[in-house]
């Protein structure tokens, strides 16, 4: 996400570093800014605004006389998206006693029914609560039968109700019974949409709000759709008083526009983001963080978050006791992997990580998911004797775990030798304190698994000595298909 504005103001921001700033040249950096702005579908005002604030600041006496006058600039910029995007949402607003209901709305196509059940899903595992869906929207053919599916998959229950017979406002005075008879503490209405907004849509919604009264009004746009998601927030927001903003197909928004402008416009606060297709690929939206990595700069602070979210707490305890008795095997570390990619895509986790985001841009070929997946098939390739006792493995054993993975003898040796030097350092760190733990992972960072650039390295070396086995096998197979057809060609 955001990549191009990620670059170009990478690009400003290079500019500034060289020497002793001007308020000349910072005036001529902060209007590439603003042209970077606009490139990437940000509101024109909001763009404008920014740049004002920022050139405010970055002109004054104090910036031009500091040391390093373009890292003060790049702080200034930081702090002014955050203002742009924030403050953050306090989250959702969950009563202690009774049901809270949570009305969703948006256009058709922006995921408004997905969303709906990735909402329902962190509500049962990250704030423990008991949702139940109820099917509101009677106007497109296929959403309740939409809304089932994914409440079977998230595993809450679904109130609907035949359209022929009942209207909007009935079915979710109806699902609020329902939920009360249930024991569920929390109601989310998936309500209709349209192809634009209209007052038939903005009626029937106000009727719902009226009967209701939800706690919560949270409005789903798509962020592809750059400023049109920006005008429907806002002409929502005039007819309802949204309490907050879910961003959809934030991972492949490119641009940003939506995302760093629809408070500025609406004054309203972006809540979530959805962040991939599966139905855990919800987060809660922190504008220090997204600032961060729209300058490159990591964001740890929603790594740690992410993680504790996603790792099984029981599983890292038995791994962490199982370092200090210096017992760690293969098949603890093929698990430990098997957390991290709960953490979504790795090319995404690294750009969270301060520095390792530019190491993911410089090669576009790289793809952790598979060097992981063949870590992975290395290791299950080996018999449990020998993910316990590596030291076992000798030749004919790595010659016979490299056939069975599809891969090259020495790529199992590159596994055993990272493997031994990693876990040696896991167990040292097991007994350090936080400073020293930090000082192990650089170290780790700079020649182990952990390292992008190793991985780009033995690429380039597997490229020098040519194609390997497997590469070999696809263009003989491809080679013998083209001699099929061309034998059945002749024989015409």
């Amino acid at each position: 996400m955001f990549e191009g504005l990620s670059e170009k103001l990478t690009g400003v921001f290079s500019v500034f570093g060289r020497g002793r700033l001007t308020e000349k040249n910072v005036r001529d950096g902060l209007r590439e800014v603003r042209q970077a702005l606009l490139e990437a579908d940000v509101n024109f005002e909001v763009a404008k605004d920014f740049v004002a604030r920022v050139t405010e600041q970055a002109v004054g006496e104090q910036v031009l006389k500091s040391v390093k006058p373009g890292e003060q600039i790049v702080y200034i910029v930081h702090q002014e998206l955050v203002n742009l995007m924030g403050p953050e949402a306090t989250g959702l607003t969950l009563k202690k006693d009774g049901i809270t209901v949570l009305m969703m709305c948006g256009l058709q196509g922006s995921g408004k029914t997905t969303t709906c059940g990735k909402l329902a899903r962190r509500l049962v595992k990250a704030y423990g609560r008991k949702p139940m869906l109820v099917a509101a929207d009677l106007q497109r053919p296929a959403a309740i039968e939409q809304l089932k599916v994914v409440g079977e998959q998230v595993g809450v229950p679904v109130h609907t109700e035949d359209p022929q017979k009942t209207n909007p406002v009935k079915v979710c005075q109806n699902g609020l019974k329902a939920a009360k008879a249930a024991g569920c503490d929390v109601l989310i209405l998936d309500t209709a949409g349209r192809l634009h907004v209209d007052d038939e849509l903005m009626g029937e919604l106000r009727k719902i709000d009226n009967k209701l009264g939800p706690d919560q009004a949270l409005l789903v746009i798509d962020s592809m759709t750059g400023q049109d998601a920006v005008q429907s927030a806002k002409a929502f927001n005039d007819a309802l008083e949204l309490d907050g903003v879910i961003l959809t197909k934030l991972d492949g928004d490119t641009r940003g526009g939506a995302a760093l402008s629809v408070k500025a416009v609406t004054g309203v606060p972006i809540q979530f983001v959805g962040t991939g297709e599966t139905l855990d690929a919800l987060d809660e939206f922190r504008p220090d963080g997204m600032a961060s990595r729209i300058l490159g700069m990591g964001d740890v602070v929603g790594l740690v978050a992410k993680a504790q979210e996603e790792f099984d707490q029981e599983e890292a305890e038995k791994a962490q006791a199982k370092l200090m008795e210096g017992k760690f095997t293969l098949e603890d570390f093929a698990s430990q992997m098997r957390q991290i990619q709960k953490l979504g895509k790795m090319k995404d986790v690294m750009k969270m990580i301060p520095g390792m985001g530019r190491l993911a841009d410089m090669d576009p070929d790289m793809d952790p998911e598979s060097d992981m997946r063949r870590i992975e098939g290395i290791i299950n390739s080996m018999t449990p004797e020998e993910r316990t006792n590596p030291d076992r493995i000798d030749r004919s054993r790595r010659n016979r775990i490299a056939a069975g993975s599809g891969v090259d003898a020495s790529d199992v040796n590159k596994l055993l030798k990272d493997f031994g030097n990693m876990a040696g350092m896991m167990q040292q760190m097991a007994g350090m304190g936080m400073r020293d733990r930090m000082k192990a992972m650089q170290q780790m960072a700079d020649g182990g698994l952990l390292d992008p650039g190793a991985e780009i390295e033995r690429k380039k070396q597997r490229s020098k000595r040519g194609p390997d086995r497997a590469t070999i096998r696809d263009k003989r197979k491809q080679k013998r298909k083209e001699q099929r057809k061309q034998r059945k060609k002749n024989r015409r």
